[in-house]
């Protein structure tokens, strides 16, 4: 049976697991205490945060949650990175940071329930961002209408010219166009 405390973080870290979208599984021995909090702000950033627990408290939870296949990485010293909303900049945060710490080691995560390698995190990291694919979409639909609007608008800017060099081959006034 548990202690109060105990029973109180797994509750808590269960609720995180479950709502979380992607859980990324680090190595965090060796990393100093105010290069920790430097993580834990940019992660806040976008949307994420990184924590600390026991692994038998994280292995109940995960039950809890319904995540399996997170047994074989739960040795050693483990930080558990959980992001609900932005994957791609949490894991691009997290990358940059275990690249210039060169302490910090992805050991692998769980995206929607599925477990993925560290690889497939370092390569969820090379992502665009959300609001860019946007963009990218918003492009792809505007560009069809844009054409359309070109050529539609062709005749009458044809009619405009020729109407302006027959005026200027007669020496006449200037045809204001629209």
């Amino acid at each position: 049976m548990p202690t109060s405390a105990k029973a109180h973080t797994i509750d808590e870290l269960t609720d995180q697991l479950a709502n979380a979208r992607l859980i990324v599984l680090t190595d965090y021995r060796g990393l100093r205490v105010a290069d920790l909090q430097d993580l834990r702000s940019n992660l806040r950033k976008s949307g994420g945060e990184i924590r600390v627990a026991k692994n038998t408290l994280t292995r109940i939870a995960a039950e809890k949650a319904g995540i399996s296949g997170l047994e074989p990485y739960l040795e050693g010293p483990l930080a558990i990175g959980i992001v609900s909303e932005d994957i791609v900049g949490f894991t691009k945060s997290l990358s940059d940071f275990a690249r210039t710490s060169r302490i910090l080691t992805i050991r692998g995560g769980v995206l929607d329930r599925s477990y993925i390698s560290a690889e497939q995190v370092e390569a969820i990291s090379t992502l665009p961002s959300k609001e860019v694919l946007q963009a990218k979409l918003l492009g792809l639909l505007q560009s069809p209408m844009a054409r359309t609007v070109g050529v539609l608008s062709g005749p009458s800017r044809s009619i405009a010219y020729v109407l302006q060099g027959r005026a200027d081959q007669l020496g006449g006034t200037a045809i204001a166009a629209d």
